[in-house]
């Protein structure tokens, strides 16, 4: 049991290490376009953004599934690539299916991919807002100085 935590805690940890470098690469995305972002017209550059923001979400998914794939191949849980991603990717985003599992000595881990999805998922979508809320205020604010 004492194993399957610790494995699994590294692999979260490398997970959310990922995000930060992530979330730190759209803010600072976001900084460099700030002047563009809020000069006229602002609806297509709210557009651009949902886009990049979306696909920087997805691209965080892809690299945690992944992580999370590879982890179980190099375990053993899984002898080939795609049960182990299939499997990573329904306990990430906690759909859970169930046709595949985890052997039991591995089973604890499944349910730490799913807690990891949900931590990251609900931290990028958090992101996601807070860019988007920033950047409409701020053309907003702009549109209203004299």
């Amino acid at each position: 049991m004492f194993t399957q935590i610790a494995f699994g805690t590294f692999i979260m940890l490398a997970s959310i290490i990922s995000a930060a470098i992530n979330i730190w690469a759209l803010e600072y995305l976001l900084m460099r376009l700030r002047g563009w972002l809020t000069r006229e017209p602002h609806w297509p550059k709210l557009i651009f953004l949902v886009c990049v923001s979306a696909l920087a979400v997805l691209a965080q998914v892809t690299v945690s599934v992944w992580l999370w794939a590879f982890g179980y191949l190099w375990i053993g849980a899984f002898d080939a690539l795609e049960p182990a991603v299939y499997f990573s990717l329904v306990s990430f985003t906690t759909l859970g299916y169930g046709d595949i599992l985890l052997p039991e000595e591995w089973r604890l881990l499944g349910g730490m991919a799913a807690t990891n999805g949900l931590l990251n998922i609900g931290l990028l979508t958090a992101v996601l807002i807070e860019g988007l809320r920033n950047v409409r205020l701020t053309q907003i604010e702009l549109r209203r100085r004299p």
